[in-house]
């Protein structure tokens, strides 16, 4: 039966799947060119994109610091090993007495990767341990893509020639001017966003398309809006009410929806994205976060709660600094700032300057990206070598990351070097997830590490002892998640200021011995906005906070309603998010940018509002209709002629299965997996494999376990957001596995059963079924044609089991609409 029914959703799948739009083609190229090597005759990348230059800065010039300068520098000619200087572009090049050390485009006969493999006795660099496989993956992909290195060929330097006040003039560091634009066809332009939208097509000569039909509309709404599609019944209510009056119809549909508390589970996960939320550290040691989950759910409930961006920012930033009322707001504030905490961490380094550096690094990676758009990271080993940010600025921010306590807990374990405090939040201020400690079980634990105490003192074999220490680090963890009388504390991954402030130096090419000028703590200098000060007494996080959250700083505002609307319309006005300097992309609408951005502080800073006024616009109205002239002249429909069609999220995937199927529980749950497996590696956290690749949760997507490096199946093949990094656009891929698990994997084959069972029950009638389904599945009812044939379908079904034979061609077919692209595709 499995196989007829693979063969079907394979065939719907493929039938169904709508023309791919030039935008979508050339990321799904670039995509395919970056994971294969290059024919041999490639040469060198010097014209590397933003995102290359951010790569090799973060995952590549780090290693070559921390490895290999030692032996392979310029700095030191008459010491270097085997002629080659690896701290320039053109001594990496160039190579040294065994010829270049890289092939650009050809990784496998780069000396370089051989050397680092370690496969060859008489070359094993570096001598003393071998890089970890992800450097070395990084190392493999770099060259594959060209080797694109933006250092010069001579020795490398911290410059002071940028020009702070030339860098102002970019567009970015101005601040936004609001503009009335002039178009002809007044009428069909219903409010200012329409206006912009409307004058940048007319300069082009273009014309939007059509309006999409009612049917489509209601399913973009409640999938854009809460992530889930409409019920049969909601949908035939919206058409009956838009076919009357379309303007009160989609008012309705949209107040009721921005209410709804799956809003906040579908736009928190926007943010999780872009504050690279996981579960657990990653890295060569990947160990849980237990507390994880409280970041998580604040950050649904701030959406729900339309809490103002600015003071989201603020308190994700410094809310332990903010004057609170009462408990439940002190711990929630304190809740906050783990978007410092749940970041990926190197635990196993031992340096223990070098992990303070590398943790800053992290955190400046993330807030400039996040919340200004800006690559200030690039910017630690030398000044940025396209924005206005000297490396100066980076350690000013720098100082105020290491004027920081982060408290994200772990234990000391094997090669897990870096453990923490957690914050310890008022009793009773927030929910817990494990049950009281009995004396019983205090006893039976206080033993345990006795014993293991006892063991260590009496076992001479090291390798044993290794993991008594570890046993007894975990059954200590264990034991702190608790009052003396067993009640469980109430912890949380947080920061707070460290009892002294740090002023920190400028580190030549990032490395901790080379110091160089202290600075003082400050902010990006080009970026301007209000004056901040700092004080001996606090890190100056806060006033950091303040200075980003300041209607007088151009970019915040900017970058934020940018981000709603490429989850709007499926391509930002800025197409590179997290990045607005001058790698990144130019706004195709600067008008409409800069409008959206005054009325949204305006409004309070108000996401919903923000969202009302876009969703209700005449141009998300549009249909998605292919229209030839329009597309010859604007093909990445950078100026909204049409809706673009957009892939299902990983996460509404699953949803929508789930809630089609009949299966999806709407209640939030307490707590993670993660929290009830404790503190330990994440190998230890007790789930099964089966869980990892076919999660049973039926709870929403957004509470399944994020474990880095270990997401489930479904979220991998769907392209969820990479959570090592910051991700404001996610990659949109068709790949042939994707298909297979639609086919194949048992939590699809358990929910056609379940939709099929569902439609069974429901309806007595073959025909009403087969519309049911199509409602359900799709939110239209079929036409003639696809009703023939989904009855001939039935009635031909080649049932394997008598018992089973009323059941199995409505599991087929189940399947194969999960299958289909109608289902996978918003549009």
């Amino acid at each position: 039966m499995r196989s007829l029914a693979s063969i079907v959703a394979l065939s719907l799948a493929v039938a169904m799947v709508p023309p791919i739009t030039a935008q979508e083609g050339r990321k799904q190229f670039r995509k395919r060119d970056s994971d294969k090597a290059p024919a041999k005759s490639a040469i060198f990348n010097d014209a590397p994109t933003g995102e290359q230059v951010a790569f090799f800065e973060k995952k590549i010039r780090p290693v070559l610091i921390e490895n290999c300068y030692s032996c392979h520098s310029s700095e030191k000619p008459d010491k270097i090993k085997g002629g080659l200087a690896l701290d320039t572009r053109d001594g990496l090049r160039t190579g040294g007495d065994s010829g270049p050390a890289i092939l650009a485009g050809n990784a496998a006969k780069s000396i370089l990767v051989k050397a680092i493999h370690q496969s060859n006795d008489d070359l094993k660099m570096p001598p003393k341990q071998k890089l970890t496989d992800q450097a070395i993956a990084d190392i493999e992909r770099w060259i594959s893509i060209g080797a694109p290195d933006p250092r010069t060929g001579a020795k490398l330097a911290i410059k002071n020639e940028i020009d702070i006040e030339k860098g102002r003039q970019f567009w970015a560091y101005q601040l936004p001017k609001d503009s009335t634009p002039s178009v002809k066809d007044a009428k069909w332009a219903e409010s200012k966003v329409d206006q912009f939208v409307l004058a940048g097509l007319e300069a082009k000569g273009l014309k939007p398309v059509k309006d999409a039909e009612g049917r489509t509309l209601v399913r973009r709404l409640h999938l854009d809006l809460i992530g889930l599609p409409p019920t049969a019944e909601v949908a035939e209510q919206f058409v009956f009410d838009y076919d009357r009056d379309p303007e009160a119809a989609l008012t309705k549909l949209v107040d009721t929806l921005l209410v709804s508390p799956h809003f906040g589970e579908r736009w928190g996960r926007h943010w999780l994205d872009v504050a690279r939320f996981a579960e657990s550290s990653g890295k060569t040691v990947n160990f849980n976060y237990p507390h994880a989950w409280r970041y998580r759910d604040y950050v649904i409930a701030a959406y729900n709660d339309d809490k103002p961006f600015d003071l989201f920012v603020k308190e994700q930033l410094a809310g332990d600094l903010m004057p609170a009322r009462g408990d439940a707001q002190i711990a929630e504030r304190a809740i906050a700032t783990g978007f410092l905490q749940v970041g990926s961490r190197n635990l196993n380094e031992r340096n223990r300057l070098q992990y303070e550096l590398d943790v800053a690094d992290e955190q400046i990676d993330t807030v400039t990206q996040a919340f200004l758009g800006q690559t200030a990271a690039c910017a630690r080993c030398h000044d940025h070598k396209f924005d206005a940010i000297p490396a100066k600025d980076y350690y000013a921010l720098a100082g105020i990351f290491r004027s920081t306590e982060n408290c994200y807990g772990t234990v000391r374990f094997v090669q897990a070097n870096q453990p923490s405090q957690l914050i310890k939040l008022p009793q009773g201020s927030a929910p817990t997830v494990i049950e009281p400690l009995s004396a019983a079980e205090r006893t039976r634990i206080e033993k345990t590490i006795a014993d293991l105490r006892e063991s260590i003192r009496n076992q001479p074999d090291r390798q044993r002892n290794i993991f008594a220490f570890a046993q007894v680090a975990l059954n200590t963890a264990r034991l702190d998640l608790f009052e003396k009388d067993g009640t469980p504390k109430v912890l949380a991954m947080g920061a707070r200021d460290k009892f002294r402030t740090v002023e920190s130096a400028v580190y030549a090419r990032g490395e901790p011995d080379k110091p160089g000028e202290v600075v003082p703590r400050g902010v990006l200098q080009v970026v301007g906005g209000p004056k901040v000060s700092f004080s001996r007494r606090s890190s100056g996080r806060l006033q950091l906070a303040e200075w980003i959250a300041s209607p007088e700083n151009p970019l915040t505002a900017r970058v934020y309603v940018n981000r709603v609307w490429l989850h709007l319309f499926g391509r930002g006005l800025v197409a590179t998010p997290d990045n607005f300097g001058t790698t990144g992309t130019l706004p195709s609408n600067q008008a409409l940018l800069d409008h959206l951005a005054i009325q949204f502080t305006n409004d309070g800073w108000s996401t919903k509002k923000l969202i009302r006024s876009l969703v209700l616009s005449h141009a998300y109205r549009l249909s998605t209709t292919h229209d030839a002239t329009n597309f010859t002249a604007d093909p990445d429909n950078t100026l909204v002629w049409r809706m673009t069609p957009t892939r299902l999220d990983a996460e509404v995937v699953r949803d929508s299965i789930l809630a089609v199927s009949g299966q999806l529980k709407s209640d939030s749950p307490n707590g993670s997996v993660l929290a009830k497996s404790g503190e330990g590696p994440t190998s230890r956290r007790g789930l099964s494999s089966r869980t990892d690749t076919d999660p049973d949760d039926p709870h929403r997507s957004i509470y399944l376990p994020v474990v880095r490096e270990s997401l489930p199946e479904v979220m991998s093949l769907f392209d969820a957001a990479d959570p090592n990094m910051v991700i404001g656009e996610r990659p949109s891929t068709t790949v042939p596995s994707q298909s297979l698990f639609m086919m194949n994997n048992p939590f699809v084959i358990r929910s056609a059963e379940a939709a099929a069972e569902k439609l069974i029950a429901g309806s007595s009638s073959d025909t009403e079924r087969i519309r049911q389904a199509y409602l359900q599945f799709f939110g239209r009812v079929p036409s003639e044609k696809e009703l023939a044939k989904a009855e001939k379908f039935l009635t031909s079904y080649p049932t394997q089991s008598r018992y089973r034979a009323k059941k199995e061609p409505w599991i087929a077919l189940c399947q194969a609409m999960f299958g289909s692209a109608e289902f996978l595709i918003r549009n």
